[in-house]
């Protein structure tokens, strides 16, 4: 099918997010405009984190191979380390295969349909301003996975920036 079109990246990307918070239970929101640098809202509970979306397959692996950099603009830089936003802002980067007949694939006998992507993130969320003044280089972590256990590590952050360490209900 050759090249994918950046609203197929970018509906990838979301459908991506949508798959991972439905099994974490939590609830998404998305966003037909994304003025404030916002593709999706997630809220679980009483808490909120939110993201700009992106997707690459031709992500740039840092030396070492475990960190990706992702060039931001500025814009949404700023939008997502912004120290009064009430729900915490993520970059949410999703790497896929360049050929998008290889996004997807349907097993009918299986009844299965796998996607093909992996989705890493970085909080900006009260990060320094950018030095730059086009774009920022966000390194994005492999071992910070947009998955069950990355949604509770940045939900729980959300909730503590704002209101402190989360008592623990045993005591």
């Amino acid at each position: 099918m050759g090249d994918p079109g950046s609203w197929q990246q970018e509906q990838i990307s979301l459908a991506y997010m949508a798959a991972v918070a439905t099994q974490a239970g939590a609830t998404v929101a998305s966003w037909n405009v994304d003025n404030a640098s916002v593709d999706v809202t997630l809220k679980r509970g009483t808490s909120l984190i939110e993201f700009q979306m992106k997707c690459s397959f031709d992500a740039y692996l840092l030396t070492g191979g475990d960190t990706y950099s992702y060039d931001l603009d500025i814009r949404a830089y700023d939008n997502l380390r912004h120290e009064h936003r009430m729900a915490a802002g993520y970059l949410g980067l999703v790497v896929v295969s360049r050929d998008v007949d290889e996004w997807l694939t349907h097993d009918i006998d299986a009844e299965t349909l796998l996607m093909r992507a992996s989705g890493y993130y970085a909080r900006l969320q009260d990060e320094p301003p950018a030095t730059g003044k086009v774009t920022k280089a966000i390194h994005v972590p492999r071992l910070q996975r947009i998955d069950s256990s990355g949604l509770d590590v940045m939900f729980k952050y959300s909730h503590e920036r704002l209101f402190g360490p989360i008592q623990d209900e045993a005591a």
